[in-house]
């Protein structure tokens, strides 16, 4: 038992290493994964300036803004992750290696965090400077246990998509592609999730980063509780019920699915 943990404590180190190294060797990458963000953020923040929107949404845009960093890193770096692996060849090593798959994951969550937290960081400081955003926060413990609980959420998700795209093969490209825009939409990245009406807030509240925006923003800002979807306390505990749900399911969808591609034969670059 000693030894397994020891093994996949190993592995977790040996792909989350990756990540953060590899973020810094190529500057061309921190410069798109940090400017060009920025400019999309920018765009949307012009946009509430010409129609003369209230100060707040201008703060709702920047720290959406940020967070699309993390949603771009579990779409494309967690969830689309084995399919790349499998395209060069690794699938096959990691299944043969004696370590959880979880492991290997749970590896990249947190280099991709690492990752992602550069971009955000970037998008967040400049974005606030820039555009002289006033923040209020009201509950410090709060707003750290809700981006806490957001972020296991969300890579659990991950998680559980790329037992999905593992097998999905090349469709798993076309998926990440459809994934992107309706969560834009859904996660109310630049708007107040509420904005959508209580019966399509309540089905998007699925998707945990859709509460942890909204949960954040009523923490950071005057008036964010009058557009908040819901108190604070129920996304904690809404958010604390994902990060279990979508760990637990990606745990046996990972299971499932390679149990079934080994059966298959479903999971080499043979079967496409």
């Amino acid at each position: 038992m000693k030894t397994d943990l020891k093994t996949n404590l190993k592995s977790i180190w040996a792909r989350a290493y990756v990540r953060i190294v590899g973020a810094n060797r190529e500057p061309s990458w921190i410069l798109s994964e940090t400017v060009l963000p920025l400019l999309n953020t920018a765009a949307f923040v012009y946009v509430y300036k010409a129609l003369r929107a209230p100060e707040e949404y201008i703060g709702f845009v920047i720290l959406g803004g940020a967070m699309t960093a993390y949603w771009m890193n579990v779409l494309w770096s967690m969830a689309s992750q084995f399919y790349w692996e499998k395209e060069m060849g690794n699938l096959e090593l990691y299944l043969i290696a004696p370590i959880s798959r979880m492991s290997i994951l749970l590896g990249m969550a947190i280099g991709g965090i690492f990752y992602a937290t550069l971009r955000a960081v970037v998008v967040f400081v400049f974005g606030s400077l820039i555009f002289r955003v006033n923040f209020f926060i009201s509950g410090v413990v709060e707003l750290f246990l809700i981006f806490i609980l957001t972020m296991i959420a969300l890579y659990g998700m991950g998680m559980f998509f790329a037992s999905l795209f593992m097998l999905w093969g090349r469709e798993a490209w076309h998926t990440s592609n459809l994934f992107q825009e309706p969560i834009y939409l859904l996660g109310g990245f630049f708007f107040p999730v509420k904005t959508l009406g209580y019966t399509v807030a309540m089905f998007a509240s699925a998707i945990p980063i859709s509460l942890g925006l909204d949960g954040m923003r009523q923490l950071c800002f005057k008036t964010g509780k009058t557009l908040g979807f819901l108190d604070v306390k129920i996304e904690i505990l809404l958010l604390l019920g994902l990060s279990i749900f979508y760990i637990w399911i990606s745990h046996y969808a990972l299971l499932f699915m390679e149990n079934l591609g080994k059966k298959q034969g479903r999971l080499t670059l043979k079967w496409q």
